[in-house]
């Protein structure tokens, strides 16, 4: 099977890394590199739950090869926090109820915050349809909202 050495950023730190050459980027950040925010969910792109930021760009990682990712800067929910700080968004999820079982919640959350940097100010509505490409079983999607809305305010400083 081909080879390839991936160089890469990941949560701003350097990675070198060899792969193969049909691995995916979820399987790369989950077995490879540790990284289990990132979820297996669906493996077809529609639930969200692999939902991680490359280059900036959010991107499903279930739909990608780790090799097309070579030299790119990638940013899992492991990467949100700083030490013991959580995120607005990540404190935000768990005051506001947005999160049960949590399977989907690094998905939303990294969804979320793709959002909230192309729009600081969302209203619900488009909170719901900024995150209609992420399905959850369990919460309603309310507090996912509530929580999305509450983040914005206090990452504007309101």
């Amino acid at each position: 099977m081909s080879q390839h050495v991936l160089n890469i950023e990941v949560n701003k730190e350097r990675v070198q890394i060899e792969v193969r050459a049909h691995r995916l980027l979820s399987e790369l950040l989950r077995d490879d590199l540790h990284l289990t925010g990132t979820k297996r969910g669906c493996e077809t792109g529609t639930c969200g739950a692999c939902s991680v930021m490359i280059n900036g760009k959010l991107v499903k990682a279930c739909l990608l090869l780790a090799v097309q990712v070579d030299a790119a800067s990638i940013t899992t929910i492991e990467g949100l926090g700083s030490g013991d700080t959580l995120h607005p968004l990540q404190r935000s999820f768990a005051e506001c109820g947005g999160l049960q079982c949590g399977y989907c919640t690094p998905g939303m959350i990294m969804t979320a915050k793709s959002l909230l940097e192309e729009n600081p100010s969302p209203t619900e509505e488009e909170v719901r349809e900024g995150l209609g490409a992420n399905l959850c079983r369990c919460t309603g999607y309310n507090g996912i909202v509530d929580a999305v809305l509450h983040a914005s305010e206090v990452m504007r400083g309101s």
